[in-house]
């Protein structure tokens, strides 16, 4: 990435000393920081504006990190739970719930600044992202609509409610119709070779796709492989 001065990112962390740690590791890595010390505060600097990355605790006094989530998700912009939350429960409620990725405390800082930049190189929200004078043709899957210049998708005409991570692995698998792929290989597709979760990812992420657009008989589990989307004849 170019200037990475040009991306800001809101931190929403209750705990003074892991919010100025977040804020100066960032800084050193020449990010600029917007900075809420509850939920409420959070609320407001996200209805301002003016960052592409949330990076939100949890449990916070006023609105906690799962109510200030689909604000967020509103607006597209991507988010990175950092909490002492640290179950695989935890963990599945986080993705579910639409977060980007999910950090939990203590956490090096050296592996912020990796899943930061891994997030920022995944989302179209980053300014400078690029564009061409004319988008690519919408792709279509039965009654799916996925529209990437538009960073959209439609199931019979309305507009479905996915994460930036659903997004990308739909757009993974509608150009990939037919053929089978491990969770490792999706993994590397989609989130990238520099993510350090683990393979449970992909399959809450295709459980959410079965479920908000109807695909249950279509993403098709590969017996101890992974997934497929059948291609349509």
């Amino acid at each position: 990435m170019e200037k990475k001065e040009l991306y800001p990112v809101l931190v929403v962390e209750d705990d003074d000393g892991v919010r100025g740690l977040v804020r100066m590791t960032l800084e050193m890595e020449g990010y600029p920081v917007l900075e809420a010390a509850d939920g409420n505060e959070g609320e407001e600097k996200i209805n301002t504006g003016g960052f592409v990355l949330a990076i939100l605790d949890i449990m916070l006094p006023g609105k906690d990190g799962y109510s200030l989530l689909p604000l967020l998700r509103e607006k597209g912009i991507p988010v990175i739970f950092l909490t002492a939350k640290g179950t695989v429960s935890d963990r599945v409620l986080g993705l579910k719930a639409g977060a980007d990725d999910y950090i939990t405390k203590p956490f090096e800082p050296v592996e912020l600044v990796a899943r930061v930049e891994a997030v920022l190189r995944r989302s179209t929200a980053a300014p400078g992202a690029g564009s061409k004078s004319e988008g690519p043709e919408p792709l279509t899957y039965k009654n799916i609509i996925l529209e990437t210049d538009a960073h959209r998708v439609r199931k019979d005409g309305a507009e479905a409610a996915l994460t930036e991570k659903e997004f990308e692995l739909l757009l993974f698998f509608l150009q990939h119709q037919g053929q089978a792929f491990s969770r490792d290989q999706l993994l590397d597709s989609v989130w990238g070779y520099d993510y350090y979760g683990g393979t449970r990812t992909v399959d809450v992420h295709v459980s959410a796709l079965r479920s908000k657009l109807d695909l249950t008989e279509n993403l098709e589990t590969v017996y101890k492989l992974g997934y497929r989307l059948r291609k349509l004849s």
